[in-house]
């Protein structure tokens, strides 16, 4: 077996354990794949994809279906986890992490351990924007931090013209703005992203930025 054929068979037993993960939660409440994507606002095909799965969502999708089933974004990666509490103190030593890939993101959960979170850190591998496939910008309620670790980056934001990140550069932003993030290079990049996770629903959001560029 090559390492391109080890580590499809890695990403397809991470998608099955998310899988099996996401359908065992469900099931807990009661719920059928119809009620679950009802109150995601998902396609009943896409929940049943991720079950089987056959289909890694991206952030703000698997936050839709957290928030549905009202579960912490963390229980979606582990089965068991603590509240993070007022004054206590966490560490992640290097390796220490839940992967999830798509098609064109990597990320690795930084605590997954700790529910409750004010914040979701990750740090990420974007694939050569040659290599990507995009169908859409995602969206999701809250803030969002990302610095560049290695490599450039170009950031695509609704509404705007495109940004580029060197390394060491960030931006932060209206996470509720639709974006998208891919390799400005030939390699790979590495990034920080660090995600808001507001308990409330957040008001209306209209973005204002410059058009778009031709």
């Amino acid at each position: 077996m090559d390492k391109v054929d080890a580590l499809k068979i890695t990403r397809e037993d991470k998608r099955a354990r998310m899988g099996e993960r996401l359908r065992q939660i469900r099931r807990e409440q009661g719920m059928t794949l119809a009620d679950l994507a009802g109150r995601a606002n998902l396609a009943v095909s896409t929940v049943s994809k991720v079950e089987r799965g056959l289909m890694a969502l991206t952030y703000d999708r698997f936050s839709q279906l957290a928030d549905a089933l009202e579960v912490d974004l963390a229980a979606l990666f582990a089965e068991r986890g603590e509240s993070f509490r007022p004054g206590e103190v966490a560490i992640a030593r290097e390796g220490q992490f839940m992967l999830h890939e798509t098609e064109n993101y990597t990320y690795e959960m930084l605590f997954p351990e700790l529910w409750q979170k004010a914040m979701v850190p990750m740090l990420g591998t974007l694939r050569a924007y040659e290599t990507m496939r995009f169908d859409r910008y995602v969206s999701h309620r809250g803030e969002e931090f990302l610095m560049v670790l290695e490599g450039r980056v170009s950031v695509f934001l609704e509404e705007m013209a495109p940004v580029v990140l060197e390394t060491g550069e960030s931006i932060y932003f209206d996470s509720r703005r639709g974006h998208l993030y891919a390799s400005a290079g030939e390699r790979d990049a590495r990034i920080l992203v660090v995600c808001t996770r507001p308990g409330a629903p957040d008001a209306a959001f209209e973005p204002a930025g410059e058009p778009a560029a031709d």
